[in-house]
C-alpha cells in the first residue's frame, strides 16, 4: 500500500467538501483566542493571498483541513526544515493560499485553539541607498582607524586589528543571507564557500535536503545557482565588507582577510518573503548543527514586513546553535523604540542590530535608531566594496545604508572567532558591545552610545 504524505492527505480533505461543510461553531473546532495570531501591519508590504499558519502539535489532518477550510485555503507548501526537525519541532509551518483578503484569512483563525499563530507571509528589501563610484587612496574610510595610514578615528578600526596579525581564519564561517554573491569575484573568490560535503554530482550526498548545493543555495530561485549577475549587486557588497582578500593588491579589503562565506540567497528582483527567509536562515543553522563548522553568524542586511513570530522561531533555533544574527537597524531614519523595524527589533538575544554613522562621525541621516532596540552603530555611508560588472567582470562601488553597517559588524564577529575559537554566541556579542568607543552622535540612540570597534578585542 502507498505511503500517503500528510500534505496529500490535507489536500485530499480540502477537496473531498470538507470546505464547503464547516461551520466555524461545531464542535470540532475548538474557539479560544490565541494571543500569538499576527494581524497584518497597516505599512507593510505582504504576499497577496498567502498565510503562514502554525497549528498546535498532535492536532489530527482531518481537524487541519477543516480549520485551514474556514478561509476556504489551501496548502501552497509545508516548511519543515532540517533546522525545525532537529529542534524537536515535527509539525513545521503551512504556506497557504487564500482567495480573498489577508487581513480577513488570519481574522478567520483568530479565535481557533488549535492554531498556534497565523501571520502575512512579509516581504522584505535589502537596507541599502546607492551612491556613486579603495585602501591607499583613502576611499576604505569603514576599515581605517585613529592610528592606520590613511586614518580616520570613526572607521571600524579593523586596520588597526590588522596591523597586530588579526586578519582572520578561513576555519571561521558566516552566513550571507541576503541576494547572492559573486563567488567568481577577483576579491572575493578566496574567501567563498565550496561545499565538500556536497560536490556537483546530481546528488544530495549529505542528505541536507539541497542537492549540489556548492556555494550555498538560492531559495528564491530554489536551485544551487548562487549567483544569477550584476543583480546580485548588494550580497556582492555586503559580502566584500566582511571577507574581501586583503594583502593581494587589489580593490578592498573585508575586515577578515581570511574568513569563509556562504550564500543563502532568498531577496530576489521583487525582495524576498518570510516563507524563504526561514528557510535560508534554517540552512545556515543546520550546516552548522549537521558539519559541526565553526559557524559564528549570518548577515542580514535586509528588513520590512511586520512581527513574524515563525521567522523569530528560526532567529532563535540559530540562537541555540549559537549563531549570531546580525541586523541592519533600518533606512528611515526613524526611533524604533517607538516604531520596530524586523528583524533588528526581534528580542532573540543572538541579535545585534546596528546603525550607521558616516565617516564625520554623525549618525547617518537615513539611519533607524533606538535607545533600547539598537545595540552600536558602524560605518554605513560612502562604503566601497565589490560588486559584479557585466560579463563576470570584477568591478568596485560605493553604497550607503544600514547595510553596510551590518557586515562590519558580521566581521568582527567573524575576526573575534578567529582569535577565540571556543566563544558562544553571548561571548562574542559581548565582546563587540563591551568595546565600542563612546560617540556623541549615538549617545541615547543606541543600548550601548557607541560605534565598532574591532581592535577592542
Amino acid at each position: 500500500m502507498k505511503k500517503i504524505t500528510l500534505h496529500a492527505l490535507l489536500l485530499l480533505a480540502l477537496m473531498t467538501g470538507c470546505k464547503k461543510d464547516i461551520n466555524p461553531n461545531q464542535s470540532t473546532i475548538s474557539t479560544e483566542s490565541s494571543d500569538k495570531v499576527v494581524a497584518p501591519n497597516a505599512n507593510s508590504n505582504y504576499v497577496a493571498n498567502e498565510v503562514l499558519l502554525k497549528f498546535k502539535s498532535g492536532v489530527a489532518n482531518d481537524l487541519k483541513a477543516k480549520i485551514i477550510a474556514l478561509a476556504n485555503g489551501s496548502i501552497r507548501e509545508r516548511l519543515l526544515t532540517k533546522a525545525m526537525q532537529h529542534a524537536g519541532d515535527n509539525e513545521g509551518i503551512y504556506l497557504l493560499r487564500v482567495p480573498g483578503n489577508v487581513q480577513d484569512a488570519i481574522t478567520n483563525f483568530k479565535s481557533v485553539k488549535e492554531v498556534v499563530y497565523a501571520e502575512p507571509n512579509y516581504i522584505y528589501q535589502h537596507n541599502v541607498l546607492s551612491n556613486d563610484t579603495y585602501f591607499t587612496t583613502g576611499k576604505l574610510w569603514g576599515m581605517y582607524g585613529d592610528a592606520s595610514s590613511p586614518a580616520n578615528q570613526y572607521g571600524s578600526q579593523a586596520a588597526e586589528a590588522w596591523a597586530v596579525g588579526h586578519t582572520g581564519s578561513s576555519s571561521v564561517f558566516v552566513g550571507v543571507i541576503d541576494e547572492g554573491a559573486m563567488y567568481a569575484h577577483e576579491d572575493l573568490a578566496g574567501n567563498v564557500w565550496t561545499n565538500p560535503f556536497d560536490p556537483v554530482d546530481g546528488i544530495d550526498n549529505d542528505g541536507n535536503g539541497y542537492k549540489d548545493d556548492i556555494h550555498g543555495w538560492d531559495f528564491n530561485g530554489n536551485n544551487n545557482t548562487t549567483f544569477d549577475g550584476t543583480q546580485d549587486d548588494h550580497g556582492t557588497h555586503v559580502s566584500g565588507t566582511i571577507g574581501a582578500v586583503g594583502g593581494n593588491g587589489k580593490g578592498v579589503a573585508g575586515v577578515n582577510w581570511s574568513v569563509t562565506i556562504i550564500s543563502a540567497k532568498f531577496l530576489g528582483n521583487s525582495g524576498g518573503t518570510t516563507a524563504n527567509a526561514i528557510k535560508a536562515v534554517d540552512y545556515i543553522t543546520d550546516l552548522k548543527t549537521r558539519h559541526s563548522l565553526q559557524l559564528v553568524a549570518t548577515n542580514n542586511s535586509w528588513g520590512g514586513g511586520g512581527f513574524s513570530q515563525s521567522l523569530k522561531n528560526a532567529i532563535e533555533r540559530a540562537n541555540t546553535q549559537n549563531i549570531l544574527f546580525v541586523a541592519a537597524a533600518g533606512n528611515d531614519g526613524k526611533n524604533n523604540d517607538n516604531s520596530p523595524h524586523y528583524p533588528s527589533s526581534y528580542t532573540n538575544t543572538n541579535i545585534i542590530a546596528v546603525a550607521s554613522i558616516t565617516k564625520t562621525g554623525a549618525l547617518s541621516s537615513f539611519s533607524d535608531y533606538g535607545a533600547t532596540s539598537v545595540d552600536l552603530g558602524a560605518p554605513g555611508s560612502g562604503i566601497f566594496s565589490t560588486l559584479p560588472g557585466i560579463n563576470n567582470t570584477s568591478k568596485y562601488g560605493s553604497y550607503d545604508g544600514t547595510s553596510m553597517a551590518t557586515p562590519h559588524v558580521t566581521g568582527a564577529a567573524a575576526l573575534y572567532a578567529s582569535t577565540h575559537p571556543t566563544a558562544t554566541a553571548a561571548d562574542i556579542k559581548a565582546a563587540i558591545l563591551n568595546s565600542v568607543i563612546a560617540t556623541a552622535s549615538l549617545n541615547g540612540k543606541c543600548i550601548t552610545g557607541g560605534r565598532l570597534n574591532v581592535s577592542g578585542f
